[in-house]
Protein backbone atom coordinates (compact mmCIF):
# COMPACT_ATOMS: atom_id res chain seq x y z
CA UNK A 1 0.00 0.00 0.00
CA UNK A 2 1.09 3.55 -0.73
CA UNK A 3 0.07 6.81 0.96
CA UNK A 4 -0.61 10.10 -0.83
CA UNK A 5 -1.34 13.63 0.37
CA UNK A 6 -4.25 15.81 -0.75
CA UNK A 7 -4.24 19.60 -0.25
CA UNK A 8 -7.84 20.88 -0.38
CA UNK A 9 -7.42 24.00 1.77
CA UNK A 10 -5.28 27.08 1.08
CA UNK A 11 -6.55 29.33 3.87
CA UNK A 12 -3.36 29.18 5.90
CA UNK A 13 -2.07 31.26 8.82
CA UNK A 14 0.20 33.53 6.78
CA UNK A 15 -2.43 34.31 4.16
CA UNK A 16 -1.73 34.76 0.43
CA UNK A 17 1.55 36.57 1.10
CA UNK A 18 3.23 33.38 2.35
CA UNK A 19 1.12 30.84 0.48
CA UNK A 20 3.82 30.04 -2.07
CA UNK A 21 6.55 29.39 0.50
CA UNK A 22 4.15 27.47 2.77
CA UNK A 23 3.03 25.29 -0.12
CA UNK A 24 6.61 24.55 -1.14
CA UNK A 25 7.50 23.62 2.44
CA UNK A 26 4.58 21.21 2.76
CA UNK A 27 5.30 19.64 -0.65
CA UNK A 28 8.95 19.03 0.22
CA UNK A 29 8.02 17.66 3.63
CA UNK A 30 5.54 15.25 2.04
CA UNK A 31 8.15 14.06 -0.45
CA UNK A 32 10.79 13.63 2.26
CA UNK A 33 8.31 11.70 4.42
CA UNK A 34 7.72 9.18 1.63
CA UNK A 35 4.28 10.13 0.35
CA UNK A 36 3.80 8.73 -3.16
CA UNK A 37 1.37 11.30 -4.60
CA UNK A 38 0.54 14.95 -4.02
CA UNK A 39 -2.77 16.34 -5.24
CA UNK A 40 -4.90 19.47 -5.27
CA UNK A 41 -8.57 19.93 -6.06
CA UNK A 42 -9.79 21.25 -9.39
CA UNK A 43 -12.11 23.87 -7.95
CA UNK A 44 -12.20 27.63 -8.36
CA UNK A 45 -14.15 28.23 -5.12
CA UNK A 46 -13.69 26.42 -1.85
CA UNK A 47 -16.11 23.51 -1.36
CA UNK A 48 -18.58 23.35 1.52
CA UNK A 49 -17.04 20.36 3.30
CA UNK A 50 -13.80 22.32 3.74
CA UNK A 51 -14.93 25.92 4.20
CA UNK A 52 -17.02 28.78 2.78
CA UNK A 53 -16.67 29.57 -0.93
CA UNK A 54 -14.93 32.84 -0.10
CA UNK A 55 -11.89 31.01 1.30
CA UNK A 56 -8.69 30.93 -0.74
CA UNK A 57 -8.58 28.51 -3.69
CA UNK A 58 -5.77 28.10 -6.23
CA UNK A 59 -6.21 27.04 -9.85
CA UNK A 60 -5.19 23.40 -10.09
CA UNK A 61 -2.78 23.13 -13.01
CA UNK A 62 -0.90 26.33 -12.22
CA UNK A 63 -0.44 24.99 -8.69
CA UNK A 64 0.70 21.58 -9.93
CA UNK A 65 3.30 23.23 -12.16
CA UNK A 66 4.62 25.10 -9.13
CA UNK A 67 4.68 21.88 -7.10
CA UNK A 68 6.62 20.17 -9.89
CA UNK A 69 9.34 22.80 -9.51
CA UNK A 70 9.37 22.38 -5.71
CA UNK A 71 9.78 18.58 -5.75
CA UNK A 72 11.67 15.88 -7.61
CA UNK A 73 10.08 12.47 -6.89
CA UNK A 74 6.48 12.67 -5.75
CA UNK A 75 3.75 12.10 -8.36
CA UNK A 76 1.38 14.99 -9.11
CA UNK A 77 -2.27 15.24 -10.09
CA UNK A 78 -5.55 17.08 -9.77
CA UNK A 79 -7.90 15.06 -7.58
CA UNK A 80 -9.90 15.38 -9.77
CA UNK A 81 -10.16 17.54 -12.91
CA UNK A 82 -13.69 18.73 -13.71
CA UNK A 83 -14.02 17.56 -17.29
CA UNK A 84 -16.15 20.48 -18.47
CA UNK A 85 -13.83 23.20 -17.15
CA UNK A 86 -11.26 22.71 -19.96
CA UNK A 87 -11.56 21.56 -23.55
CA UNK A 88 -10.08 18.04 -23.82
CA UNK A 89 -7.34 19.07 -26.25
CA UNK A 90 -6.14 21.73 -23.83
CA UNK A 91 -6.45 19.35 -20.87
CA UNK A 92 -4.27 16.76 -22.62
CA UNK A 93 -1.75 19.54 -23.27
CA UNK A 94 -1.84 20.63 -19.60
CA UNK A 95 -1.14 17.12 -18.32
CA UNK A 96 1.53 16.57 -20.98
CA UNK A 97 3.26 19.80 -19.98
CA UNK A 98 3.14 18.83 -16.30
CA UNK A 99 4.57 15.40 -17.13
CA UNK A 100 7.43 16.78 -19.22
CA UNK A 101 8.41 19.52 -16.78
CA UNK A 102 8.16 17.21 -13.75
CA UNK A 103 10.30 14.49 -15.32
CA UNK A 104 7.44 12.05 -15.88
CA UNK A 105 5.47 12.42 -12.64
CA UNK A 106 2.04 13.51 -13.86
CA UNK A 107 -1.27 11.68 -13.61
CA UNK A 108 -4.58 12.69 -15.13
CA UNK A 109 -7.19 12.67 -12.39
CA UNK A 110 -10.60 13.35 -13.92
CA UNK A 111 -14.31 13.22 -13.17
CA UNK A 112 -17.68 14.40 -14.40
CA UNK A 113 -17.73 17.59 -12.22
CA UNK A 114 -20.38 18.41 -9.62
CA UNK A 115 -20.03 21.96 -8.28
CA UNK A 116 -22.65 23.85 -10.23
CA UNK A 117 -22.46 26.97 -8.05
CA UNK A 118 -18.82 27.72 -8.83
CA UNK A 119 -19.28 26.89 -12.52
CA UNK A 120 -22.27 29.21 -12.86
CA UNK A 121 -20.50 31.81 -10.74
CA UNK A 122 -17.49 32.08 -13.05
CA UNK A 123 -19.29 31.32 -16.28
CA UNK A 124 -17.81 27.85 -16.78
CA UNK A 125 -19.73 25.22 -18.76
CA UNK A 126 -21.95 22.96 -16.68
CA UNK A 127 -24.31 20.87 -18.83
CA UNK A 128 -26.69 18.27 -17.37
CA UNK A 129 -25.21 15.20 -15.69
CA UNK A 130 -25.84 12.78 -18.55
CA UNK A 131 -24.02 15.09 -20.96
CA UNK A 132 -21.13 15.56 -18.55
CA UNK A 133 -20.61 11.80 -18.52
CA UNK A 134 -20.72 11.71 -22.31
CA UNK A 135 -18.11 14.47 -22.39
CA UNK A 136 -16.01 12.60 -19.83
CA UNK A 137 -15.79 9.53 -22.03
CA UNK A 138 -15.02 11.59 -25.13
CA UNK A 139 -12.36 13.55 -23.24
CA UNK A 140 -10.65 10.31 -22.22
CA UNK A 141 -10.64 9.11 -25.82
CA UNK A 142 -9.21 12.42 -27.02
CA UNK A 143 -6.46 12.37 -24.39
CA UNK A 144 -5.45 8.84 -25.33
CA UNK A 145 -5.42 9.78 -29.01
CA UNK A 146 -3.26 12.83 -28.33
CA UNK A 147 -0.89 10.68 -26.27
CA UNK A 148 -0.49 8.22 -29.15
CA UNK A 149 1.26 8.32 -32.53
CA UNK A 150 -2.03 9.17 -34.23
CA UNK A 151 -2.48 12.92 -34.79
CA UNK A 152 -5.51 12.73 -37.04
CA UNK A 153 -8.89 14.25 -36.46
CA UNK A 154 -11.40 13.35 -33.77
CA UNK A 155 -15.12 13.52 -34.42
CA UNK A 156 -17.44 12.95 -31.47
CA UNK A 157 -20.85 14.05 -30.37
CA UNK A 158 -19.56 16.94 -28.25
CA UNK A 159 -15.99 17.54 -29.42
CA UNK A 160 -14.47 17.93 -32.88
CA UNK A 161 -10.72 18.27 -33.31
CA UNK A 162 -9.22 18.72 -36.77
CA UNK A 163 -5.76 17.51 -35.77
CA UNK A 164 -4.77 15.96 -32.44
CA UNK A 165 -1.14 17.01 -32.64
CA UNK A 166 0.61 16.96 -29.27
CA UNK A 167 4.29 17.87 -29.25
CA UNK A 168 6.18 17.11 -27.11
CA UNK A 169 4.64 13.86 -26.03
CA UNK A 170 4.56 12.91 -22.32
CA UNK A 171 7.64 11.26 -20.89
CA UNK A 172 5.52 8.59 -19.21
CA UNK A 173 4.68 5.91 -21.77
CA UNK A 174 2.36 4.80 -23.12
CA UNK A 175 0.71 7.80 -21.43
CA UNK A 176 0.30 9.44 -18.03
CA UNK A 177 -1.79 7.15 -15.82
CA UNK A 178 -5.47 8.01 -15.46
CA UNK A 179 -7.47 8.10 -12.23
CA UNK A 180 -11.24 8.48 -12.53
CA UNK A 181 -12.88 9.87 -9.41
CA UNK A 182 -16.29 8.86 -8.13
CA UNK A 183 -18.16 5.77 -7.09
CA UNK A 184 -21.14 5.80 -9.42
CA UNK A 185 -21.86 2.13 -10.00
CA UNK A 186 -23.50 2.32 -13.42
CA UNK A 187 -21.37 4.90 -15.27
CA UNK A 188 -18.26 5.94 -13.33
CA UNK A 189 -17.00 2.49 -12.41
CA UNK A 190 -17.73 1.29 -15.96
CA UNK A 191 -15.46 4.04 -17.27
CA UNK A 192 -12.79 3.01 -14.76
CA UNK A 193 -12.93 -0.55 -16.08
CA UNK A 194 -12.65 0.64 -19.67
CA UNK A 195 -10.09 3.43 -19.44
CA UNK A 196 -8.42 4.03 -16.07
CA UNK A 197 -5.37 2.86 -14.21
CA UNK A 198 -6.93 3.84 -10.86
CA UNK A 199 -10.29 4.52 -9.26
CA UNK A 200 -11.03 6.67 -6.23
CA UNK A 201 -13.56 5.68 -3.60
CA UNK A 202 -14.27 6.53 0.03
CA UNK A 203 -13.67 4.37 3.09
CA UNK A 204 -17.37 4.00 3.89
CA UNK A 205 -19.53 0.94 4.58
CA UNK A 206 -20.29 0.52 0.86
CA UNK A 207 -16.63 0.26 -0.20
CA UNK A 208 -16.62 -3.53 -0.54
CA UNK A 209 -19.74 -3.43 -2.70
CA UNK A 210 -18.25 -0.73 -4.93
CA UNK A 211 -15.19 -2.89 -5.49
CA UNK A 212 -17.42 -5.85 -6.38
CA UNK A 213 -19.23 -3.65 -8.91
CA UNK A 214 -15.91 -2.59 -10.41
CA UNK A 215 -14.85 -6.23 -10.65
CA UNK A 216 -18.07 -7.04 -12.54
CA UNK A 217 -17.50 -4.16 -14.97
CA UNK A 218 -13.96 -5.42 -15.57
CA UNK A 219 -15.27 -8.89 -16.35
CA UNK A 220 -17.83 -7.41 -18.75
CA UNK A 221 -15.20 -5.53 -20.79
CA UNK A 222 -12.45 -8.14 -20.51
CA UNK A 223 -10.21 -6.05 -18.23
CA UNK A 224 -7.95 -7.50 -15.55
CA UNK A 225 -9.38 -6.17 -12.28
CA UNK A 226 -5.96 -6.44 -10.61
CA UNK A 227 -4.46 -3.98 -13.11
CA UNK A 228 -6.43 -1.13 -11.53
CA UNK A 229 -5.13 0.70 -8.45
CA UNK A 230 -7.89 0.95 -5.88
CA UNK A 231 -7.48 4.26 -4.10
CA UNK A 232 -9.42 5.55 -1.11
CA UNK A 233 -9.63 9.12 0.16
CA UNK A 234 -9.69 9.45 3.96
CA UNK A 235 -8.39 11.53 6.85
CA UNK A 236 -5.10 10.46 8.42
CA UNK A 237 -4.38 12.66 11.43
CA UNK A 238 -1.78 11.00 13.67
CA UNK A 239 -2.26 13.57 16.42
CA UNK A 240 0.40 15.99 17.67
CA UNK A 241 2.43 13.20 19.30
CA UNK A 242 1.44 10.24 17.13
CA UNK A 243 -1.17 9.00 19.56
CA UNK A 244 -3.52 7.98 16.71
CA UNK A 245 -0.94 5.88 14.87
CA UNK A 246 -2.28 2.48 15.97
CA UNK A 247 -5.83 3.39 14.91
CA UNK A 248 -4.57 4.60 11.53
CA UNK A 249 -2.66 1.37 10.95
CA UNK A 250 -5.72 -0.68 11.90
CA UNK A 251 -7.89 1.18 9.39
CA UNK A 252 -5.28 0.92 6.65
CA UNK A 253 -4.88 -2.80 7.36
CA UNK A 254 -8.64 -3.21 6.90
CA UNK A 255 -8.53 -1.36 3.59
CA UNK A 256 -5.54 -3.34 2.37
CA UNK A 257 -7.43 -6.56 3.09
CA UNK A 258 -10.14 -5.36 0.69
CA UNK A 259 -7.54 -4.79 -2.02
CA UNK A 260 -6.99 -1.05 -1.60
CA UNK A 261 -3.50 -0.22 -2.86
CA UNK A 262 -3.38 3.54 -2.23
CA UNK A 263 -4.73 5.60 0.67
CA UNK A 264 -4.95 9.30 -0.12
CA UNK A 265 -4.85 11.47 2.99
CA UNK A 266 -6.58 14.81 3.25
CA UNK A 267 -4.19 17.44 4.56
CA UNK A 268 -3.80 17.43 8.29
CA UNK A 269 -5.17 20.51 10.09
CA UNK A 270 -2.55 23.02 11.15
CA UNK A 271 -0.52 23.44 8.00
CA UNK A 272 1.88 25.72 9.88
CA UNK A 273 3.50 22.54 11.25
CA UNK A 274 4.96 19.67 9.23
CA UNK A 275 5.08 17.42 12.31
CA UNK A 276 2.04 15.28 11.29
CA UNK A 277 3.67 14.56 7.92
CA UNK A 278 6.90 13.56 9.65
CA UNK A 279 5.02 11.28 12.06
CA UNK A 280 3.25 9.54 9.19
CA UNK A 281 6.57 9.20 7.39
CA UNK A 282 8.25 7.67 10.43
CA UNK A 283 5.50 5.45 11.85
CA UNK A 284 2.96 4.67 9.12
CA UNK A 285 4.40 4.85 5.60
CA UNK A 286 7.29 2.37 6.21
CA UNK A 287 4.85 -0.14 7.70
CA UNK A 288 2.16 -0.02 5.02
CA UNK A 289 4.79 -0.07 2.26
CA UNK A 290 5.43 -3.72 3.15
CA UNK A 291 1.78 -4.80 2.74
Amino acid sequence: MRIGLHLPDFTWPGGPATLGTDLARIARAAEDAGFSKLSVMDHVWQIGTVGPPENEMLEAYTTLGYLAACTSRIELLAWVTAVVYREPGLLAKCVTTLDVLSGGRAWLGIGAAWNEAEARGLGLPFPPLAERFERLEEALRICFQMWSDHDGSYEGRHYRLERTLNSPQPLRRPHPPVLIGGGGERKTLRLVAQYAQACNLFAGPDLERKLDVLRAHCEAVGRDYDEIDKTVMLSLDPGPHGENTDAILEELRRLAALGVSHAHARAIPGVASITPLEILGERVIPVVATW
